[in-house]
C-alpha cells in the first residue's frame, strides 16, 4: 500500500499525529519518511528515540499535521477559502477579536458566529462518516476508487479513477514499465504519471538532467512527462529548474 493509501486510510488519531507505528518503524503519512526503531538520532547536540524523532520530522520538515492538510486543495479538504483563512487564526490561539481585525471583517460576534458553523460542519462530517461506514457493509456494488495523492491539483472528475480502470491503463500504455505511447485523456495520463512520479524517491532532491534520465528510460519525450508531473503535482521544482523533488 503505498503512502497516499496509507494517509486515506488511516483512522483519525494516526492522522492527527501524522506517523504510523509499523514492526520496524516509524512511518511519516504525509511523506513517507521511515525511521527505524531501537535506533538513537543525534539532533543538534541532543539524542531522540525514534518515535520522538519521527515527531521533530513532522515539526521540521511539515510544522505540523495542522500545517500539511489545511494546506491541502479544498476539494480535499472540503474548506472555502475564507474557512481555511479562519482556521488558521484560530489554529495559532487568536481570539474573536483578534481574528476579526487581522481579517477586517463584520465584528468579533461574526467570528463567532463562524466558530458555530465549523462546529456544526464538525457534527454533519461525523455523521456523513458514520453513513459511509455503514454504507460499506451494504453497498456490494461501490467502485474501488484509487485514492488522490495528497498533493494533487486541480481536484475533477480525472481523479474519479476506479483500480480496475488504473490496471486497465497501465497494461495499456505501460506494459512492461516502459511508456509506449503518451495518453490521449487527461484520465489516462493521470494515472501514467501517478505510475512515472514512484520512480523518484521522496526526500530526495533531483537536478534537471537526472530528472530526465529517470523520465527518458520510460518515454522519449521526457519534456512532456516532466511538464505533467509537475502540472498534476507529482513533483516541484524551483523556480530556475535547478531542483526537483517529489510534492510530499
Amino acid at each position: 500500500m503505498g503512502v497516499s493509501e496509507r494517509f486515506w486510510n488511516a483512522p483519525l488519531d494516526e492522522l492527527k499525529r501524522g506517523y504510523v507505528e509499523e514492526k520496524k518503524n516509524f512511518l511519516c503519512l504525509l511523506c513517507g519518511t521511515k525511521v527505524e526503531k531501537g535506533l538513537i538520532y543525534p539532533e543538534k547536540e541532543v539524542l531522540y528515540e525514534a518515535e520522538r524523532y519521527m515527531q521533530l520530522h513532522i515539526e521540521q520538515s511539515h510544522e505540523s499535521v495542522f500545517d500539511y492538510i489545511i494546506g491541502m486543495d479544498k476539494k480535499l479538504t472540503g474548506l472555502t477559502e475564507h474557512q481555511n483563512n479562519l482556521m488558521r487564526l484560530f489554529y495559532e490561539g487568536k481570539n474573536d477579536k483578534e481574528v476579526q481585525k487581522e481579517m477586517g471583517i463584520g465584528s468579533a460576534s461574526t467570528i463567532r458566529n463562524h466558530r458555530f458553523v465549523l462546529k456544526e460542519k464538525e457534527r454533519q462530517a461525523k455523521m456523513f462518516l458514520a453513513l459511509m461506514e455503514l454504507l460499506k457493509e451494504k453497498d456490494a456494488h461501490a467502485p474501488s476508487l484509487v485514492p488522490p495523492h495528497q498533493k494533487a491539483k486541480m481536484i475533477d472528475s480525472r481523479y474519479d479513477v476506479t483500480e480496475e480502470e488504473q490496471a486497465k491503463t497501465i497494461a495499456k500504455f505501460m506494459p512492461d514499465g516502459v511508456l509506449l505511447t503518451f495518453p490521449p485523456k487527461e484520465k489516462q495520463r493521470l494515472i501514467v504519471m501517478r505510475k512515472v512520479a514512484k520512480k523518484f524517491s521522496v526526500g530526495q532532491t533531483y537536478n534537471e538532467k537526472e530528472v530526465n534520465e529517470i523520465i527518458a528510460a520510460i518515454f522519449d519525450d521526457y519534456v512532456k512527462v516532466r511538464r505533467y508531473l509537475i502540472e498534476y503535482g507529482f513533483l516541484r521544482r524551483r523556480s530556475d529548474g535547478s531542483a526537483y523533488w517529489v510534492n510530499e
